[in-house]
């Protein structure tokens, strides 16, 4: 059996693999292809970011913490590192639902609290250098023995074949025809300096970050909804720097060596789900938001079981 996928960014491609890794046949059809997607520009630390509905994606995320896990240590992806990082919250929460299963997560101290912050957890997560995760998923779904074509489509019907995997991200506003997928636009800067630890206020009005990689270290950020302008903004690279200096005094900006800017493709609640169009049988896996990366994994093995369950039907 062939299948489908539309859409090559971080979940097109785990997407495939999965897919691959079932025995089927399958080919990944999309306009861009890495490095000019927008996973390749994702800041990628393991975080439960933008999106809903929670009951799920904490699931989906854990699955996909283990598999990161599991392909560093066994598959040897020198590209996944394991970083320490200290969120910052403006008042006492319970801990997210997230947190018991993975192995280092805790309170701080309250003299580990920085600003005006009131309270705060340190975790320990897969960092993803996307540079170089991006062409390996390449990689591997080739080997595997997927194939690509580009091209692109106005609607879900032109589509060729009878199962079809929509991971177009933001490409569904057209594809589906779903005006609820909105881009969430964030710009970063990368500096060639190590914080130590990462250090966060995941907010999307406060947003900041500093998330250590081997190369080079990811300042963010900003989280503008329907902004849709995808060039370098003075006045927000201002700003990323100097919310990141108020949690990293050490930061010396001669050290600073890139920006770039990606839209995430954002929805008020992650589509993933079987729809019949045109006798095509459809698995929408897409409005992943600013956790793309999060959730790749397990929302290609939720896309391997729907595909069974759909497939008797």
């Amino acid at each position: 059996m062939q299948i489908t996928v539309v859409g090559a960014g971080v979940s097109g491609l785990t997407t495939g693999i999965r897919l691959l890794q079932q025995g089927w046949q399958v080919r990944i059809i999309s306009k861009e292809f890495s490095p000019d997607t927008v996973s390749d520009v994702a800041a990628a630390w393991w975080y439960p970011f933008l999106v809903e509905p929670v009951e799920k994606t904490n699931q989906w995320s854990i699955q996909t913490f283990n598999e990161l896990v599991r392909l560093r240590e066994s598959e040897g992806v020198e590209c996944i590192s394991m970083r320490l990082g200290r969120e910052y919250l403006e008042q006492e929460c319970a801990p997210p639902g997230w947190s018991f299963d993975i192995p280092h997560f805790r309170i701080l101290n309250q003299d580990e609290i920085i600003g005006n912050y009131e309270f705060g957890w340190e975790l320990e997560a897969p960092v993803i250098e996307m540079n170089l995760y991006m062409p390996w998923l390449l990689s591997k779904f080739k080997t595997l023995g997927g194939s690509i074509e580009s091209n692109e489509f106005d609607s879900i019907e032109e589509v060729p074949g009878e199962f079809i995997v929509n991971c177009s991200g933001l490409g569904a506003r057209l594809l589906s025809n779903d005006e609820e997928v909105i881009p969430v636009r964030g710009q970063v800067v990368y500096i060639n300096q190590d914080p130590g630890f990462g250090r966060y206020d995941q907010q999307p009005e406060t947003l900041t970050y500093t998330i250590p990689r081997r190369d080079v270290t990811v300042l963010g950020g900003t989280a503008q909804k329907g902004d849709w302008d995808t060039t370098i903004r003075e006045r927000d690279t201002e700003d990323i720097l100097s919310k990141c200096e108020s949690f990293w005094p050490e930061l010396n900006r001669e050290n600073i060596v890139g920006s770039a800017v990606g839209l995430r493709p954002s929805r008020y609640k992650l589509r993933l789900e079987m729809e019949i169009v045109d006798k095509k049988k459809v698995i929408h896996n897409y409005g992943h938001g600013g956790a793309g990366v999060t959730l790749s994994w397990g929302c290609a093995d939720e896309v391997v079981k729907l595909l069974k369950i759909n497939m008797l039907i």
